[in-house]
Protein backbone atom coordinates (compact mmCIF):
# COMPACT_ATOMS: atom_id res chain seq x y z
CA UNK A 1 0.00 0.00 0.00
CA UNK A 2 1.51 3.25 -0.61
CA UNK A 3 2.00 6.01 1.73
CA UNK A 4 -0.12 8.74 2.15
CA UNK A 5 2.00 12.24 0.83
CA UNK A 6 3.42 14.43 3.34
CA UNK A 7 1.24 17.53 4.42
CA UNK A 8 2.94 20.48 2.38
CA UNK A 9 4.30 23.24 4.76
CA UNK A 10 2.06 26.05 5.51
CA UNK A 11 4.53 28.34 7.31
CA UNK A 12 8.09 27.71 7.79
CA UNK A 13 10.52 30.06 10.07
CA UNK A 14 14.22 29.23 9.96
CA UNK A 15 16.60 30.28 12.41
CA UNK A 16 14.35 33.74 12.76
CA UNK A 17 16.06 36.31 15.01
CA UNK A 18 14.34 39.44 16.18
CA UNK A 19 16.35 42.50 17.88
CA UNK A 20 14.66 45.42 19.48
CA UNK A 21 17.43 48.29 20.33
CA UNK A 22 16.64 49.89 23.44
CA UNK A 23 16.82 54.21 23.99
CA UNK A 24 20.51 54.79 24.55
CA UNK A 25 21.12 55.63 27.96
CA UNK A 26 24.95 57.33 27.80
CA UNK A 27 26.40 59.17 24.71
CA UNK A 28 29.73 56.71 25.64
CA UNK A 29 28.01 53.31 25.65
CA UNK A 30 25.93 51.79 22.51
CA UNK A 31 22.30 51.45 22.63
CA UNK A 32 21.44 48.15 24.54
CA UNK A 33 19.39 45.24 22.76
CA UNK A 34 16.51 43.01 23.65
CA UNK A 35 16.94 39.71 22.16
CA UNK A 36 13.55 39.18 21.49
CA UNK A 37 13.61 35.79 19.49
CA UNK A 38 17.16 34.17 18.96
CA UNK A 39 16.91 31.22 16.49
CA UNK A 40 13.60 30.26 16.29
CA UNK A 41 12.94 27.38 13.70
CA UNK A 42 9.40 25.84 13.23
CA UNK A 43 7.57 24.07 10.18
CA UNK A 44 3.16 24.58 10.79
CA UNK A 45 1.78 21.68 8.31
CA UNK A 46 -1.16 22.28 6.19
CA UNK A 47 -4.56 21.69 7.85
CA UNK A 48 -2.46 21.37 11.21
CA UNK A 49 -3.48 22.63 14.86
CA UNK A 50 -0.41 24.01 15.88
CA UNK A 51 0.02 25.58 19.32
CA UNK A 52 2.60 27.78 20.35
CA UNK A 53 2.60 28.19 24.49
CA UNK A 54 5.19 30.28 27.01
CA UNK A 55 4.74 32.96 29.46
CA UNK A 56 4.10 37.29 28.93
CA UNK A 57 7.52 38.35 27.06
CA UNK A 58 8.70 34.68 25.74
CA UNK A 59 8.31 36.03 22.07
CA UNK A 60 5.32 34.45 21.42
CA UNK A 61 3.45 37.40 20.18
CA UNK A 62 6.68 39.04 18.27
CA UNK A 63 7.07 35.12 16.49
CA UNK A 64 3.65 35.98 15.07
CA UNK A 65 3.81 39.12 13.82
CA UNK A 66 6.92 38.23 11.59
CA UNK A 67 4.61 35.27 10.96
CA UNK A 68 2.14 37.92 9.62
CA UNK A 69 4.51 40.09 8.37
CA UNK A 70 3.17 43.23 10.53
CA UNK A 71 7.44 43.37 11.09
CA UNK A 72 10.78 42.12 9.80
CA UNK A 73 13.18 39.87 11.32
CA UNK A 74 16.85 40.96 12.26
CA UNK A 75 18.17 37.66 10.22
CA UNK A 76 16.03 34.22 8.99
CA UNK A 77 13.74 33.29 6.67
CA UNK A 78 10.27 32.73 6.62
CA UNK A 79 7.80 31.03 4.13
CA UNK A 80 4.18 31.11 3.81
CA UNK A 81 2.63 28.14 1.35
CA UNK A 82 6.35 28.28 -0.10
CA UNK A 83 6.39 31.62 -0.61
CA UNK A 84 9.47 33.29 1.43
CA UNK A 85 7.98 37.23 2.81
CA UNK A 86 10.94 37.71 4.25
CA UNK A 87 11.77 41.41 3.09
CA UNK A 88 8.55 41.45 0.77
CA UNK A 89 7.21 44.98 0.29
CA UNK A 90 3.72 45.35 1.32
CA UNK A 91 2.80 46.06 -2.21
CA UNK A 92 3.46 42.17 -2.57
CA UNK A 93 2.16 40.97 -0.24
CA UNK A 94 -1.59 40.66 -1.09
CA UNK A 95 -1.70 37.22 -1.39
CA UNK A 96 -0.78 36.78 2.05
CA UNK A 97 -3.46 39.79 3.05
CA UNK A 98 -6.08 37.01 1.64
CA UNK A 99 -4.59 33.53 2.94
CA UNK A 100 -4.10 34.21 6.42
CA UNK A 101 -5.54 36.24 8.84
CA UNK A 102 -5.56 37.11 12.48
CA UNK A 103 -7.49 36.97 15.34
CA UNK A 104 -5.88 39.62 18.24
CA UNK A 105 -6.16 39.20 22.18
CA UNK A 106 -8.43 41.92 23.13
CA UNK A 107 -11.70 42.15 21.15
CA UNK A 108 -12.86 45.52 22.03
CA UNK A 109 -9.54 47.16 21.04
CA UNK A 110 -9.46 45.28 17.69
CA UNK A 111 -12.51 46.78 16.76
CA UNK A 112 -13.27 49.58 15.49
CA UNK A 113 -15.66 51.24 17.94
CA UNK A 114 -17.72 53.68 15.41
CA UNK A 115 -18.74 51.55 12.88
CA UNK A 116 -21.36 48.80 12.69
CA UNK A 117 -20.65 45.43 12.64
CA UNK A 118 -21.75 44.92 9.18
CA UNK A 119 -19.02 46.88 7.98
CA UNK A 120 -16.34 45.82 10.28
CA UNK A 121 -16.91 41.96 8.99
CA UNK A 122 -16.90 44.04 5.53
CA UNK A 123 -13.75 45.54 5.93
CA UNK A 124 -11.19 43.02 4.70
CA UNK A 125 -13.34 42.02 1.47
CA UNK A 126 -13.53 45.89 0.69
CA UNK A 127 -9.49 46.85 1.56
CA UNK A 128 -8.60 43.49 -0.34
CA UNK A 129 -11.14 44.93 -3.69
CA UNK A 130 -13.66 41.95 -3.40
CA UNK A 131 -17.28 42.33 -3.62
CA UNK A 132 -18.77 43.00 0.34
CA UNK A 133 -22.31 41.28 -0.66
CA UNK A 134 -24.73 41.44 2.45
CA UNK A 135 -25.15 37.64 1.67
CA UNK A 136 -21.28 37.41 2.90
CA UNK A 137 -21.95 39.12 6.15
CA UNK A 138 -25.46 37.43 7.26
CA UNK A 139 -23.46 33.88 6.14
CA UNK A 140 -20.56 34.62 8.85
CA UNK A 141 -22.72 36.13 11.32
CA UNK A 142 -24.39 32.91 11.54
CA UNK A 143 -21.41 30.78 11.56
CA UNK A 144 -20.08 32.59 14.25
CA UNK A 145 -23.30 32.16 16.12
CA UNK A 146 -25.05 35.55 16.23
CA UNK A 147 -28.03 36.75 14.40
CA UNK A 148 -28.72 38.93 11.50
CA UNK A 149 -29.29 41.91 13.29
CA UNK A 150 -26.23 41.85 14.54
CA UNK A 151 -24.93 43.62 11.95
CA UNK A 152 -26.67 46.72 12.53
CA UNK A 153 -24.91 47.20 15.99
CA UNK A 154 -21.91 48.61 16.99
CA UNK A 155 -19.37 46.67 18.89
CA UNK A 156 -19.75 48.32 22.50
CA UNK A 157 -23.57 46.93 22.73
CA UNK A 158 -21.83 43.16 22.74
CA UNK A 159 -20.21 41.12 25.38
CA UNK A 160 -16.85 40.00 25.24
CA UNK A 161 -17.57 37.01 23.65
CA UNK A 162 -19.65 38.29 21.66
CA UNK A 163 -17.21 40.83 20.09
CA UNK A 164 -14.92 38.18 19.50
CA UNK A 165 -17.17 36.33 17.70
CA UNK A 166 -17.49 39.78 15.40
CA UNK A 167 -13.38 39.16 15.26
CA UNK A 168 -13.70 35.77 14.23
CA UNK A 169 -16.10 36.64 11.65
CA UNK A 170 -14.13 39.47 9.99
CA UNK A 171 -10.88 37.52 10.19
CA UNK A 172 -12.92 34.66 7.96
CA UNK A 173 -14.40 36.80 5.37
CA UNK A 174 -11.60 36.47 3.13
CA UNK A 175 -11.72 32.84 2.90
CA UNK A 176 -8.00 32.30 4.67
CA UNK A 177 -6.19 29.17 4.61
CA UNK A 178 -4.58 30.35 7.94
CA UNK A 179 -5.80 31.59 10.83
CA UNK A 180 -3.96 32.94 13.54
CA UNK A 181 -5.45 33.34 17.12
CA UNK A 182 -2.96 35.63 19.63
CA UNK A 183 -4.12 34.62 23.18
CA UNK A 184 -7.78 34.87 21.72
CA UNK A 185 -9.79 34.04 25.11
CA UNK A 186 -7.39 35.48 27.33
CA UNK A 187 -9.51 38.74 27.59
CA UNK A 188 -12.69 36.92 28.34
CA UNK A 189 -14.19 35.21 31.24
CA UNK A 190 -13.75 31.77 32.49
CA UNK A 191 -17.04 30.66 31.90
CA UNK A 192 -17.12 32.42 28.08
CA UNK A 193 -13.52 30.81 27.09
CA UNK A 194 -14.29 27.13 26.69
CA UNK A 195 -17.08 28.79 24.40
CA UNK A 196 -15.06 30.66 22.22
CA UNK A 197 -12.42 27.60 21.74
CA UNK A 198 -15.25 25.13 20.97
CA UNK A 199 -16.49 27.78 18.05
CA UNK A 200 -12.79 27.96 17.11
CA UNK A 201 -12.15 23.92 17.52
CA UNK A 202 -15.35 23.17 14.86
CA UNK A 203 -14.60 26.37 12.26
CA UNK A 204 -11.09 25.28 12.13
CA UNK A 205 -12.89 21.77 11.01
CA UNK A 206 -15.47 23.08 8.60
CA UNK A 207 -13.28 25.22 7.08
CA UNK A 208 -10.09 23.20 6.41
CA UNK A 209 -8.23 25.64 8.43
CA UNK A 210 -4.12 25.61 8.85
CA UNK A 211 -4.60 27.05 13.27
CA UNK A 212 -1.95 28.64 14.72
CA UNK A 213 -2.61 29.28 18.15
CA UNK A 214 -1.09 31.20 20.71
CA UNK A 215 -1.70 30.78 24.46
CA UNK A 216 0.36 31.16 27.94
CA UNK A 217 -2.13 28.29 28.97
CA UNK A 218 -0.78 25.07 28.20
CA UNK A 219 -3.92 22.75 29.46
CA UNK A 220 -5.95 24.59 26.48
CA UNK A 221 -3.48 24.36 24.21
CA UNK A 222 -3.59 20.80 24.55
CA UNK A 223 -7.44 20.91 23.98
CA UNK A 224 -7.16 23.01 20.80
CA UNK A 225 -4.20 21.49 19.14
CA UNK A 226 -2.20 18.82 17.46
CA UNK A 227 0.92 19.65 17.85
CA UNK A 228 2.82 22.32 20.43
CA UNK A 229 6.00 24.60 20.59
CA UNK A 230 6.92 25.96 23.98
CA UNK A 231 8.74 29.38 23.73
CA UNK A 232 11.09 30.59 26.84
CA UNK A 233 13.87 34.03 26.08
CA UNK A 234 13.16 34.14 22.65
CA UNK A 235 13.90 30.32 22.15
CA UNK A 236 12.03 26.96 21.34
CA UNK A 237 12.98 24.53 23.93
CA UNK A 238 10.48 21.76 23.23
CA UNK A 239 8.17 20.82 20.36
CA UNK A 240 5.76 17.59 19.74
CA UNK A 241 2.54 16.17 19.95
CA UNK A 242 0.57 18.35 22.56
CA UNK A 243 -1.13 15.15 24.66
CA UNK A 244 2.80 13.93 24.75
CA UNK A 245 4.30 17.00 26.10
CA UNK A 246 1.59 17.45 28.50
CA UNK A 247 1.80 14.54 29.79
CA UNK A 248 5.77 13.81 29.61
CA UNK A 249 7.50 17.29 29.54
CA UNK A 250 11.04 16.68 29.02
CA UNK A 251 12.36 20.30 29.40
CA UNK A 252 12.61 21.60 32.70
CA UNK A 253 10.85 25.18 31.66
CA UNK A 254 7.63 22.88 30.46
CA UNK A 255 8.17 20.75 33.36
CA UNK A 256 6.89 23.97 35.42
CA UNK A 257 4.61 24.82 33.37
CA UNK A 258 2.73 21.66 33.02
CA UNK A 259 3.40 21.19 37.06
CA UNK A 260 1.90 25.33 37.49
CA UNK A 261 -1.93 23.85 35.95
CA UNK A 262 -3.01 22.53 38.62
CA UNK A 263 -2.32 25.78 41.34
CA UNK A 264 -3.74 28.22 38.33
CA UNK A 265 -6.69 25.91 38.60
CA UNK A 266 -7.22 25.77 42.10
CA UNK A 267 -7.13 29.54 42.38
CA UNK A 268 -9.96 30.26 40.00
CA UNK A 269 -13.07 30.27 41.34
CA UNK A 270 -15.57 28.29 39.58
CA UNK A 271 -15.07 25.74 36.25
CA UNK A 272 -11.73 26.13 34.61
CA UNK A 273 -11.78 26.76 31.12
CA UNK A 274 -10.08 23.04 31.15
CA UNK A 275 -12.96 21.67 32.59
CA UNK A 276 -15.26 23.60 30.64
CA UNK A 277 -13.81 21.81 27.76
CA UNK A 278 -13.69 18.20 28.92
CA UNK A 279 -17.36 18.66 29.58
CA UNK A 280 -18.24 20.01 25.84
CA UNK A 281 -20.01 22.83 27.34
CA UNK A 282 -20.66 25.42 25.07
CA UNK A 283 -23.25 28.45 24.57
Amino acid sequence: MPESPTPAAAVQVIDVVRDYPRPRTSLLRPAPVVHALRGVSLEVKQGERFGIVGESGCGKSTLLRLIAALDRPTSGQILVEGNEITDLPERRLRFLRENLQLVFQDPMSSLDPRMRVRDIIAEPLVVQGHPASRERVLELLDAVGLSSDAGDRYPHQFSGGQRQRISIARALAPRPRILIADEPVSALDVSVRAQVLNLISDLVDELNLTLIFVSHDLSVVKHVCDRVAVMNAGQIVETGPTGDVYAAPQHPYTQRLVSAIPTLERALSGATTADLLAKGETA
